[in-house]
């Protein structure tokens, strides 16, 4: 066991059924009254976000998180198949650890890096951006306006779901695009090969 004066961002804790990843704290030394240390927390199950304080020399319970670099193979129905980039293992993943981040993923070609405890995949973290081709969007009549306007466009992925994007105006059918994957927004176009 540790102490609260361990913490540091990205150290996981066990607290009852629950672990905790640390991704903010502050050690306070307020002018009365005895020191403590500040955190924001992320229950990595279900990901939500609490603060909570705790005394310098309360025992916390770390735990050690796996990460792997992993490719996205393919989904056999109920489960996301994935390949340990390195040693080339599969591992499956359930629908409920992958969730929304499917609408980026493409077999083969999707690289994550997925956290494992005890041998159970807990989340799994996209690359900050996906490259996605639109399937379909309206033309633009507006012109060449002052204002930009956004306009909605769908793309698929590889198991054929289709998701929808804002994108410009001057976005067409076909043009392959850059998309945030932690705030499903617009990036910039790819140019034409």
């Amino acid at each position: 066991m540790a102490n609260a004066n361990d913490i540091k961002n990205g150290a996981v804790v066990k607290e009852g059924n629950d672990l905790w990843m640390f991704i903010e704290f502050q050690h306070v030394k307020p002018g009365k009254g005895p020191a403590f240390i500040r955190t924001k927390r992320k229950n990595v199950m279900t990901g939500k976000v609490v603060e909570k304080t705790y005394n310098p020399n309360e025992n916390l319970e770390f735990t050690n998180i796996d990460r792997k670099n992993m490719q996205y193979t393919y989904n056999d129905g109920a489960n996301y198949v994935f390949m340990d980039t390195k040693t080339f293992e599969q591992a499956e993943i359930s629908e409920t650890v992958v969730g929304d981040d499917r609408k980026y993923l493409t077999e083969g070609e999707t690289e994550v890096t997925v956290a494992f405890h005890e041998g159970n995949a807990l989340f799994m973290e996209l690359p900050l951006s996906a490259n996605v081709t639109i399937k379909y969007t309206e033309p633009d009549n507006q012109g060449n306006s002052a204002n930009a306007r956004l306009k909605p466009a769908t793309f698929e992925n590889s198991a054929g779901e289709e998701f929808e994007v804002q994108v410009p105006g001057f976005i067409e059918i076909g043009d392959r695009i850059v998309v945030d994957t932690r705030t499903n927004e617009f990036k910039e176009r790819l140019k034409k090969a």
